[in-house]
């Protein structure tokens, strides 16, 4: 990654009506001081080492931020940072916004936390994309800087990873071979929990696990979801196929059970459903 010059720094003056997702600052330092900040500070923070690496402190924990790692605090929460090799380059971006605490709770993304990402990840880079683009545009509205914002923040979740826990491109990747056969014999009310999990050769409590890291719903779950997509593809598709063809199709064993599951999860009926198209 080249950047020049040594320093760069960019301000976003705030609407009287602010955006749901703003950038209030955004900037390069070539060579990273020594700060602390016992009071924090007022907006969302994010910085990630570009090159070399620096000790980020917080109340009761700390971490070496080295290349592909980063930090996003909330507000106000104390903290300090120096560097711990003789050069230590670093982006930040500081934010703010309406919704802002409801997009980052949303997102999981609410705690104090290391992030850190594969070398190769789109989320490295992104942060310079965003600087570039702040100085080279003349984004008087804020709409371009609100937008690259929300798409960070979908790379963090995407691609970051904390702890233990890997990034949720990771997890799909594992995933893969899985969501293609369900795709392939949604079709089968046989098929259950333990032979999903034996396509990609793990345990139905792992299996689990993955797709709530994922997707945020268990992988029976996941599957029921996949069948009423393909069940609303032919109820619109098909007008020759009945409810009770479109369910055995779909992988329900009844009609029945296909028509109450399709109304909790639409609230309305297969019927009702077809008739709106």
């Amino acid at each position: 990654m080249l950047i020049s010059p040594r320093h760069q720094r960019y301000f976003m003056t705030p609407r009287d009506q602010p955006l749901p997702l703003y950038i209030e600052s955004i900037g390069y330092n070539g060579n990273q001081e020594k700060v602390f900040r016992p009071a924090g500070y007022p907006y969302y923070h994010w910085i990630q080492t570009v090159k070399g690496a620096g000790e980020f402190k917080l109340p009761g924990a700390s971490a070496i931020l080295g290349e592909s790692a980063g930090i996003l605090l909330p507000p106000n929460l104390p903290h300090e940072y120096a560097r711990v090799e003789r050069d230590w380059e670093t982006i930040y971006i500081t934010f703010g916004g309406s919704q802002c605490a409801a997009i980052i709770d949303s997102l999981g993304l609410g705690e104090a936390d290391f992030h850190q990402w594969d070398s190769n990840s789109p989320l490295g880079d992104y942060a310079q994309h965003v600087l570039d683009s702040i100085g080279s545009d003349q984004d008087l509205s804020g709409l371009e800087a609100s937008a690259d914002m929300y798409r960070f923040l979908i790379l963090l979740k995407k691609h970051g990873m904390t702890g233990n826990r890997s990034s949720i491109s990771h997890a799909v990747a594992r995933l893969a071979p899985l969501l293609t056969f369900m795709e392939e014999h949604y079709g089968n009310p046989d098929i259950g929990l333990e032979q999903m999990a034996s396509i990609i050769e793990i345990s139905s409590r792992h299996l689990n696990t993955l797709f709530k890291q994922s997707f945020g719903i268990t992988a029976y779950s996941y599957f029921i979801l996949l069948r009423i997509r393909k069940a609303k593809e032919m109820l619109t598709g098909r007008m020759d196929l009945t409810i009770k063809e479109t369910a055995a199709r779909a992988g329900f064993r009844d009609a029945s059970h296909f028509v109450a599951t399709f109304r909790r999860i639409e609230g309305v009926t297969p019927e009702q459903f077809r008739n709106l198209y």
